[in-house]
């Protein structure tokens, strides 16, 4: 008799989130919403930013009028960098955070991240990448150090699984078996 499993999937993505200057107070609390929402905070770090840091990260913004403001803003104080894991990282954070205008996300988002932290729409409390490959790239900036191998989907995870965890998996079983331990824990 053929025993029928699923297709295994692999669905880890990653994303950045920041706890900005104003909230820092507040990073228990919200790191306890992050964990409680399905993410895993696979690496963290304060620090504080320069304005030419700032400047930098925020790079895509410039031009904008309200950039100065935003590097000024962001180098204020410390900040928590955090990546954080889980399938549809990206997406499931955005929608936590809610609109990046914390007026706006008090109206249409009420329970959202911004509504309950932030203050305006530069104030927000939060930051969160708005893509995979930003959030790759915000990675690599806040922790330069970070190994970021890509994620293997499809096709790709099909093999890793099956060149690498199922022979480790079926060796790991049959000896198990063999043993008959009374408690296999």
């Amino acid at each position: 008799m053929e025993v029928l499993m699923p297709e295994p999937q692999i669905y880890v993505e990653r994303t950045l989130a920041i706890i900005k200057p104003d909230i820092i107070d507040k990073e228990e609390e919200i790191e306890d919403l992050i964990l409680r929402s399905g993410f895993h905070i696979i690496q963290k770090r304060k620090l504080q930013l320069s304005p030419e840091q700032c400047s930098n990260f925020y790079a895509e913004q410039f031009g904008k009028v309200f950039f100065p403001n935003l590097t000024a803003y962001m180098s204020s104080g410390p900040i928590v960098a955090m990546v954080l894991a889980r399938n549809c990282a990206v997406s499931y954070w955005k929608e936590l955070l809610g609109p990046s205008n914390s007026l706006r996300a008090r109206i249409t988002h009420a329970h959202s991240l911004r509504a309950l932290y932030g203050t305006d729409e530069l104030r927000n409390g939060l930051h969160g990448s708005l893509s995979i490959s930003s959030a790759e790239k915000e990675i690599r900036f806040m922790f330069p150090e970070a190994i970021l191998e890509p994620i293997p989907t499809g096709q790709r995870a099909r093999d890793y699984l099956n060149l690498y965890v199922k022979p480790t998996l079926l060796a790991g079983l049959t000896a198990l078996c063999r043993e008959k331990p009374a408690d296999p824990l």
